[in-house]
């Protein structure tokens, strides 16, 4: 029987507690080893940059467990060279815990992609929003030809995780693994929040052949 889960609008400080407790209880009641396990340290085989939206938590939409995915998440998985957050997660990753695969996964129906389409002031976020405006004006030429709002806002989603995993690719820290041979495959997909499934946007780059030679190093 696993843990009862708790509806959205009944959540609070002490709900939030008891939903711990319950499921400690249904993990140990699974697995009386589960916590002496975990506690020895990770080995997970994969990296997941995705959304901070709290309607795509990477272990649940991909049935894996705790120490399974080490995780990076930020508004609409953006992936930029001067992010010190993301390079420093992207680091230990690939040099520390030797992951096989990056995946950069954003959402359809992204509040953040969404914002990046229109001209509306935000707030602060509107910098950050300028990296999405700077995928868009890289594939402007496609965009223009997509008149249905819908099919362009999913097209730049698409889009930006695209450019999000070439930007990890670009990186001198993924560059390096690859020339010392280590195995490491990166890629972009794409979450439907309507129907569950993850769409493999086909791009997946695992050796320095794959790299901008703009951004080539070494």
């Amino acid at each position: 029987m696993c843990a009862k889960t708790i509806e959205t609008k009944d959540i609070t400080y002490d709900t939030l507690l008891q939903g711990n407790k319950d499921w400690v209880k249904d993990m140990i009641d699974n697995d009386p080893s589960f916590f002496d396990k975990l506690s020895e340290g990770q080995s997970p085989p994969v990296l997941w940059i995705g959304c901070s939206d709290s309607r795509v938590p990477a272990n649940q939409i991909t049935n894996t467990k705790p120490g399974d995915v080490f995780v990076h998440r930020n508004i609409a998985n953006v992936v930029v060279h001067t992010d010190m957050n993301m390079l420093s997660v992207l680091d230990y990753s690939v040099n520390v815990l030797k992951v096989k695969h990056v995946i950069v996964c954003g959402h359809y129906g992204c509040g953040g992609v969404k914002a990046a389409l229109g001209n509306k002031q935000v707030g602060i976020i509107d910098n950050w929003l300028r990296n999405i405006r700077d995928v868009y004006r890289t594939h402007e030429r496609e965009m223009a030809t997509i008149k249905d709002p819908d099919q362009r806002f999913d097209r730049l989603v698409e889009l930006n995780a695209i450019e999000g995993a070439a930007n990890i690719t670009n990186t001198s820290i993924v560059q390096a693994a690859w020339a010392n041979g280590q195995e490491l495959s990166v890629h972009a997909w794409v979450y439907s929040l309507k129907t569950g499934i993850i769409k493999d946007m086909k791009v997946t780059c695992n050796c320095l052949d794959d790299v901008t030679p703009a951004f080539k190093v070494g």
